[in-house]
């Protein structure tokens, strides 16, 4: 025809201009009404002339331009391919297609801001939100967001509680500040896609303001030592606690809500988006992680005087689909899960305890963890209300369902006497302790995993236990804090947790390098009221998550966010059942403690 499609545009668009600026008279006689009376201006042909070639000139000049504007960013091309398939498809949504087919060809979304907010938890704890802003489609829009709770290692109590509230809310507060200020302009511009750089730049920040609190802890060490001279101890002394540093909340959230940002961007889930982070592109098939759920709790804030049993934590028979484990144990419909055998176990233990009480006593609380805290005194009596309870129920124990102990044995060292109170007025040397696992395990061989039977410097302690009951049961310790130290002899497995200034990244480089020997931790700083830690876990690929109590609102959305997935992944035929071994926990051989020396939290990055 002689015109191409833009040419066609351009013609059009000219022709528009034209009519505007000539705005020729009805009668095609030069004059133009000009008011209600009928006045009428006479302009001289020349004059008219002129000023026509001027604007003739000037729409020129326009056109030219908007041909090269087009032209640059090929408007025409892609106008004309999206009209030939429109054509071709004949969808009925005719806009709807056509917004989706030039949404695609968009700039990728940049940070244009981030916003820090104080929220509370589902426990009612003050928590920090980091919310993401970004330009798309030429308009800013929140994204995401993410929030996170507070955690000062050993949990507060009542003595304390005024004095952790008031350190809680200066940590949100600072974080909230970070987030607004310094996060928030060195974040703008940035690709949320580009979770590397992203939290590069957090940890960067983050290490800048650590390195600021150890020069002023070392000083206030030096002024110290000076004034005291401390006896050497016949034990080894305490590794000094990790400064949790004011506002290192924004960090973790942070990261989290960037990493969901760039999985809505990219319309994907946010476990691939995680999966594909760690291994380049998306894996063609997942499996669900084996889901620990914790039954109860005899720790230092339980109401009896046992301390050891931090947590009794419940395991299920692996290499079943979640909703389809421990079922037939129960007789129960394949529709349901194993939360309700799980509260069906916790309901028969709240009647076996309540039945045992004296009036007026108080045997056990159920804590806002969701975890029933039970009064003991004996570390064998929480394991012999669980097996009255499974068999009441008609559960097999080391067969359908195993047990893991988490012993937070770093929480009971008094350094005064250089003991472990296991129990109120009962001291166990380290030693001591490695002969009470012996008969722990011995007496119930239903548990197959210890989680930080010791601390970390009672290496000699960890060696023994570990040749006495490694065939049996996993020793596991916690690298939250300690990814690059040296690994303790005889540990299998490890421990890690979302918290603080951990960011997605970390998590990714952790669990490469202790690849298929970690278990996904829960903490109270995980994201609160969020399901997020179920997508992180599938997406890392880990063999074990521990959710925590099922009677919290928190673990119950994990939960049914971790079956939402697994039903996802069933319809997509790219879910995989992996068969695991008995116990022990992990096949792996025990490690072998290492001449490297420990480095600082920001080791954790890779």
């Amino acid at each position: 025809m002689g015109f191409t499609f833009f040419e066609y545009v351009a013609s059009r668009l000219g022709l528009k201009l034209w009519l505007q600026a000539a705005a020729p008279c009805s009668d095609n006689t030069g004059w133009r009404d000009s008011d209600s009376d009928g006045t009428r201006a006479i302009m001289s042909h020349q004059g008219f002339k002129s000023r026509v070639s001027m604007e003739e000139q000037d729409l020129y000049d326009i056109k030219n331009e908007a041909a090269e504007f087009y032209r640059v960013n090929r408007v025409p091309e892609e106008i004309e391919r999206a009209l030939n398939e429109l054509f071709f498809h004949k969808p009925e949504d005719v806009h709807g297609y056509l917004a989706n087919h030039f949404t695609n060809l968009c700039a990728p979304p940049r940070i244009s801001r981030l916003k820090g907010r104080e929220v509370y938890d589902a426990r009612g704890q003050l928590a920090i939100e980091a919310e993401v802003f970004c330009i798309v489609c030429n308009q800013e829009k929140s994204v995401s967001s993410a929030a996170i709770s507070s955690h000062f290692g050993p949990k507060e109590t009542s003595l304390d509680w005024k004095a952790k509230c008031e350190e809680r809310a200066d940590h949100v507060i600072t974080a909230a500040h970070w987030i607004n200020e310094p996060l928030n302009n060195m974040l703008k511009g940035q690709n949320p896609c580009d979770q590397s750089d992203v939290d590069h730049i957090l940890s960067n920040f983050f290490m800048a303001r650590y390195l600021e609190e150890k020069d002023i802890q070392n000083r206030a060490k030096e002024e110290e030592s000076k004034k005291s001279n401390t006896a050497e101890k016949s034990f080894p002394p305490a590794e000094p606690p990790e400064p949790v540093l004011p506002g290192s909340l924004a960090i973790g959230s942070v990261s989290l809500a960037v990493a969901k940002t760039g999985a809505k961007t990219q319309g994907i889930p946010l476990y691939k988006y995680v999966a594909a982070l760690k291994k380049i592109e998306v894996p063609t098939q997942f499996h669900i992680p084996v889901s620990l759920v914790t039954l109860l709790s005899c720790g230092k804030t339980s109401p009896g005087k046992l301390s050891l049993l931090e947590e009794v934590i419940l395991i299920p028979k692996s290499g079943q689909r979640v909703k389809q484990r421990l079922l037939n144990a129960l007789n129960c419909e394949l529709f349901q899960q194993i939360v309700t055998m799980t509260l069906e176990l916790q309901k028969e233990m709240m009647r076996i305890v309540n039945a045992s009480t004296k009036a007026g006593a108080t045997q056990a609380v159920l804590c806002d963890s969701g975890v029933l805290a039970v009064n003991y005194e004996r570390p064998e009596q929480p394991l012999d209300l669980i097996t009255e309870a499974c068999t009441n129920v008609g559960l097999s124990l080391g067969t359908e369902i195993h047990l893991a102990v988490h012993c937070a044995a770093s929480e009971l060292m008094d350094y005064s006497k250089g003991k472990y109170e296991i129990a109120t007025g009962v001291l166990k040397s380290p030693d001591e302790l490695v002969d009470l696992y012996q008969t722990l395990i011995s007496k119930y061989p239903v548990v197959v995993a210890l989680i930080d039977p010791f601390r970390r410097e009672d290496i000699d302690q960890w060696e023994k236990l570990s040749n006495a009951i490694g065939n049996s049961c996993s020793l596991l310790s916690d690298i939250t804090y300690k990814s690059k130290a040296p690994p303790l002899p005889g540990v299998r497995g490890h421990i890690l947790k979302h918290i603080h200034e951990t960011t997605i990244s970390d998590l990714i480089c952790i669990t490469s390098e202790h690849q298929g020997s970690v278990l996904m931790g829960t903490t109270y700083s995980e994201p609160c009221s969020d399901d997020s830690l179920s997508d992180i876990a599938v997406g890392l690929g880990l063999d074990y998550v521990k959710l925590g109590g099922l009677r919290s609102a928190e673990t119950m959305t994990k939960f049914n966010r971790l079956i939402s997935i697994e039903e996802e992944l069933a319809q997509q035929g790219i879910l995989v059942c992996e068969e695991k071994h008995p116990p022990p926990l992990f096949t792996k051989k025990p490690q072998r403690q290492s001449a490297t020396a420990e480095s600082a939290p920001s080791d954790t990055a890779c």
